[in-house]
C-alpha cells in the first residue's frame, strides 16, 4: 500500500518539476524589446473600472497624464461603478484636462459589474488599442511608450505586461510579492511557450477589434472576475501565436499587497473561481494535479506525525520544491529588482502549500465579497 502511493506522489512531484522547468524555459524565451521608437501613431485608450477608490485615483490617473506619449493620440476613460465615496467627483476634476468620467447606473443587479464597466468604455472609446489598468496602480513616465512601442514592432493583437507589489508595509505583504511574482512569472513563462494561459488586468493591452472578434465578454460575463485571463483565453483560441508579454521594466505596474489575511484570501478566492471557465482544459487539469501534489504534501506532513517513512517523504517533496522553485523566481524577481525577497521562500514554500490546497477547495464552492458586493 504504501509502495503504490509512494508511487503516485513521486508521479505528482514530477510532474510538479516537469512544469516548473516548462516554465523556466518559457519566462528565458520572452526576448526583452528594443527601445520604443517616439513618432508613434496609434490611437490609445486608457481605461480603468473604478469604486470607491478615493484614496488611490489621483494618484493613478496624475501617473497617466504624466506618461511620455503624444497627447493628441491619448484618451483617458474612467468607468465609476457606483461608488459611494468621493471618487467620481475626483475624476470630474482631471477633466479639463482630457479625462473623461463614465457612470454606471444599472438599476439590475450584475454579478460581473467590472466587465460591465469595461463593456461601455470600449462602446465610448475611439482608442485602436485599449490599454486596462486598475484605479490603484502606479506607473512610471515610458509606461505607455513601451506597451505601443512594442505594439507598433510586433503587432499582437493582445499584450499581457508586468505588475507587482510596492511600498509594502510587513513580512506578510513581502511574502505576498514574491507569492506574486510567481504568478506573474507563470503567465508570462506560458506565453514565452506560445501558449498563453494567464494574465493580470491591471496591465494588459488589446486591439479594439479584437475584443468585438471574440464577442468580447460574452460567455464569461456570468463570473464577477475574468475580465483578464478570460478574455486572453478568449483571444488565444481566435488568435494562437499573437498575444506577447512584454519584458521591459519600463512597462512594470506598480500596486499594494493586501494588509491583512481575510483580504488576501478573498482576492485569492475571486482569481479562482475563474478557473472552471477556463477555454484550455489541458490548463485545468494541469491545475488539478499541481493541487493534488500540494495535497499529497499535506498528507504526508500529517501521516509523518504517525510514520516516519511519509515525513522523509515530505522532506524529499519539499526539498525539490523549494529548489526548483527558486530556479523559477531567481530570474523574476531579479527582472522586478526584488531578489532580496527570495530568501523568503524557505518560509513561503510550506505556507504555500496550506493556502493552496485551502483555495482550490473554496474557490469555486462559495461566493466572495468583492468591492462591497457578495458575488460569485
Amino acid at each position: 500500500m504504501i509502495t503504490t502511493y509512494s508511487f503516485i506522489v513521486l508521479l505528482l512531484t514530477g510532474l510538479y518539476l516537469v512544469v516548473l522547468i516548462y516554465l523556466i524555459r518559457g519566462w528565458a524565451a520572452l526576448k526583452r524589446p528594443k527601445a520604443a521608437a517616439q513618432n508613434f501613431s496609434t490611437r490609445v485608450t486608457v481605461m480603468m473600472a473604478a469604486r470607491n477608490e478615493e484614496a488611490n485615483i489621483r494618484h493613478t490617473i496624475e501617473d497617466i497624464l504624466a506618461q511620455q506619449y503624444p497627447r493628441e493620440l491619448l484618451e483617458i476613460i474612467v468607468a465609476d461603478d457606483h461608488s459611494t465615496d468621493a471618487t467620481a467627483t475626483i475624476v470630474r476634476s482631471y477633466a479639463d484636462q482630457g479625462v473623461k468620467l463614465l457612470q454606471l447606473n444599472e438599476s439590475e443587479k450584475l454579478n460581473s459589474y467590472k466587465k460591465k464597466a469595461i463593456t461601455e468604455v470600449i462602446k465610448l472609446s475611439a482608442g485602436e488599442l485599449l490599454v486596462a489598468t486598475d484605479a490603484d496602480c502606479r506607473m512610471g513616465t515610458q509606461w505607455l511608450a513601451s506597451v505601443v512601442g512594442y505594439y507598433e514592432a510586433e503587432r499582437p493583437v493582445m499584450i499581457s505586461s508586468p505588475v507587482t507589489y510596492f511600498q509594502e508595509k510587513s513580512l506578510f505583504e513581502r511574502l505576498q510579492t514574491l507569492e506574486f511574482s510567481y504568478l506573474i512569472g507563470i503567465g508570462a513563462a506560458f506565453i514565452g511557450n506560445g501558449r498563453a494561459s494567464t494574465c493580470n488586468g491591471a496591465n494588459l493591452a488589446y486591439r479594439k477589434d479584437v475584443f468585438y472578434a471574440v464577442g468580447g465578454f460574452k460567455g464569461i460575463d456570468d463570473v464577477a472576475s475574468g475580465d483578464d485571463e478570460l478574455l486572453l483565453q478568449k483571444v488565444a483560441e481566435q488568435y494562437p501565436g499573437k498575444i506577447g508579454f512584454l519584458k521591459k521594466e519600463e512597462a512594470i505596474v506598480y500596486t499594494e499587497a493586501k494588509p491583512d489575511l481575510k483580504e488576501f484570501l478573498q482576492q485569492r478566492r475571486r482569481w479562482a473561481s475563474k478557473s472552471t471557465k477556463y477555454k484550455d482544459k489541458k490548463v485545468v487539469a494541469l491545475a488539478v494535479c499541481i493541487w493534488l501534489f500540494n495535497l499529497s504534501l499535506l498528507a504526508n506532513a500529517l501521516m509523518g506525525c504517525f510514520n516516519i517513512c511519509f515525513l522523509e517523504l515530505f522532506a524529499f517533496q519539499l526539498l525539490l520544491k523549494y529548489c526548483f522553485e527558486a530556479a523559477f523566481l531567481l530570474p523574476i524577481t531579479a527582472f522586478f529588482k526584488r531578489t532580496g525577497l527570495l530568501p523568503l521562500l524557505l518560509l513561503l514554500s510550506p505556507i504555500h502549500i496550506f493556502y493552496f490546497v485551502y483555495v482550490g477547495l473554496i474557490g469555486n464552492t462559495s461566493k466572495y465579497a468583492w468591492k462591497g458586493r457578495v458575488v460569485r
